[in-house]
């Protein structure tokens, strides 16, 4: 009788041994069929609209400079210098009607009434008064521990004195998106003769010079950019390479030192 019991028993654990490795096969087969969504080590975008034009401005121009060197590796910083503080005796030399547009675009996105100065725009997303120190930090930190959609990585292949040729590659989803070239003035001092700062020597930094928007039809390619003549051979520059969606958020960034 004791036979009769073992035998069915070892039976039927091996039947449920079978039934569990084959089940978890299955899983594990199921498991490698889905779609992967890769995430990316942090960027952070940081877009200062400035002036030098306005009295507010340069505690947020200084403030910007200051988080760069604390997070080299991560952030990404550029001034805009914006035209509509030029009409009360000073023009500013850095700015453009584009780059007002530019924060008009993002304030629409905003749903916010009005550009002003100083405005800080992170990774296209959010806005909030380029000097509050406090308000930079607690984003800076909130924002590294976000992982970026895509990766791009650039590599200079020629620099002379009318242009840069550089090469890049992109990885993650592109669909809708666009590539931003960006062209930044590591610093540049002004004596400001008029305006609400006159009298006063400004010291700028990262300031926006030109960019251009190339369409990503491809996950890598060659381009150049045109550097500007305002630039001078003593100049130091960095390009900087932003992938941007649709919708303004901006889901990718790489950057690199340009040397003559």
């Amino acid at each position: 009788m004791f036979k009769k019991i073992i035998i069915p028993t070892m039976v039927l654990v091996g039947m449920s041994l079978t039934a569990f490795y084959s089940g978890r096969k299955e899983n594990l087969t199921n498991l490698g069929n889905e779609t992967k969504t890769e995430t990316y080590a942090p960027a952070i975008v940081l877009e200062l609209f400035t002036s030098q034009g306005c009295s507010s401005c340069p505690p947020a121009d200084l403030l910007l400079e200051k988080v760069k060197k604390q997070y080299p590796e991560n952030i990404y910083a550029m001034s805009y210098h914006v035209d509509y503080w030029n009409y009360i005796g000073w023009e500013d030399p850095f700015s453009k009607s584009v780059y007002t547009k530019k924060q008009r675009d993002y304030n629409r996105k905003f749903q916010y009434r009005s550009n002003y100065t100083p405005q800080l725009v992170i990774k296209g997303e959010e806005h909030f008064v380029g000097s509050n120190q406090s308000k930079m930090y607690s984003k800076i930190n909130e924002y590294r521990a976000k992982k970026a959609e895509n990766t791009l990585s650039l590599s200079i292949k020629k620099v002379d004195t009318e242009a840069i040729v550089f090469g890049y590659v992109a990885s993650g989803d592109l669909a809708d998106k666009q590539l931003r070239v960006v062209l930044v003035l590591d610093e540049r001092t002004t004596s400001v003769k008029r305006g609400e700062n006159r009298n006063k020597t400004l010291k700028n930094s990262n300031i926006v010079v030109t960019e251009e928007y190339i369409s990503m039809i491809a996950k890598n390619g060659t381009h150049s950019i045109e550097i500007p003549t305002l630039v001078s051979k003593n100049d130091n520059l960095t390009l900087m390479l932003l992938l941007e969606s649709d919708n303004l958020d901006i889901t990718g960034a790489a950057k690199a030192p340009i040397t003559s």
